[in-house]
């Protein structure tokens, strides 16, 4: 039986994997190559929007606000084959921002607990475009693919029925896969003359963040389904949501 990477190798972005192959609660596991997460998009070769393209890519969601879009342009703006929607997810989790504000005491799990209360309507707006998405892998993404995206993916991981410690281990994976981002977005903060250890803090991914954002679910709202309910998130779309991943 052919089993399918998880990372798939980009030369213009490192981050992009698939969301496949984990088991679930019913003994299944999550089918590959429906719904992918990544890192920004702008510097992708031909041959690499080529491969997406091969591995059926056709829709794009865009995570991030303007200001970073007109920085680094998306390459499926307009694209012939796949159709691209940008739904800015709490701008206040693009990296630079992050950096720009943090103090010693910066916490990203409180960063994603925040998202997860005051997102509601742009997280719900994302679950759906996914939910009433065509046929074809569906990649979301934003700057780094491990903040805004990890928490998407954490939320579509639990409705599909993933457990929360695999959930925890699929957003940590950004500190072991993606050195060559990480240490460039490292590069490009020290540049600007931040501070190497609220660099490392932004920059981390450590499982306790994840811990905490699930925490906050559980605590808040009851759990994952209830919080998409809460959302708007109904009953179809939640199934149509998982469907994608069965």
């Amino acid at each position: 039986m052919f089993i399918y990477n998880r990372l798939i190798a980009l030369e213009g972005a490192h981050n992009v994997r698939d969301l496949g192959g984990y088991r679930t609660a019913g003994g299944n596991s999550t089918r590959w190559r429906s719904i992918l997460r990544g890192d920004a998009l702008h510097d992708l070769s031909a041959a690499d929007i080529e491969a997406l393209l091969g591995h059926g890519l056709a829709t794009v969601i865009d995570l991030r606000n303007a200001h970073e879009i007109a920085a680094q342009a998306n390459p499926f703006v307009g694209h012939d084959r796949v159709r691209y929607h940008n739904t800015p997810v709490f701008s206040a989790l693009a990296p630079v921002e992050m950096m720009a504000e943090a103090s010693l005491s910066f916490d990203m799990g409180d960063r994603y607990c925040q998202a997860i209360d005051k997102c509601r309507p742009a997280i719900a707006e994302v679950l759906n475009i996914i939910a009433e998405a065509p046929e074809g892998a569906v990649l979301f993404h934003c700057s780094a693919g491990k903040d805004r995206t990890g928490v998407i993916a954490a939320l579509l991981l639990a409705n599909a029925g993933v457990d929360e410690t695999t959930i925890i281990e699929d957003y940590a994976l950004t500190a072991t896969i993606s050195g060559p981002l990480i240490a460039r977005l490292r590069q490009r903060a020290l540049d600007r003359g931040m501070s190497s250890t609220l660099i490392d803090i932004v920059l981390a991914s450590e499982p306790r963040s994840m811990r905490q954002a699930l925490d906050h679910i559980r605590l808040h709202y009851g759990s994952v389904p209830d919080y998409l309910r809460l959302l708007g998130v109904d009953e179809a779309q939640a199934s149509r949501l998982k469907a994608r991943l069965s």
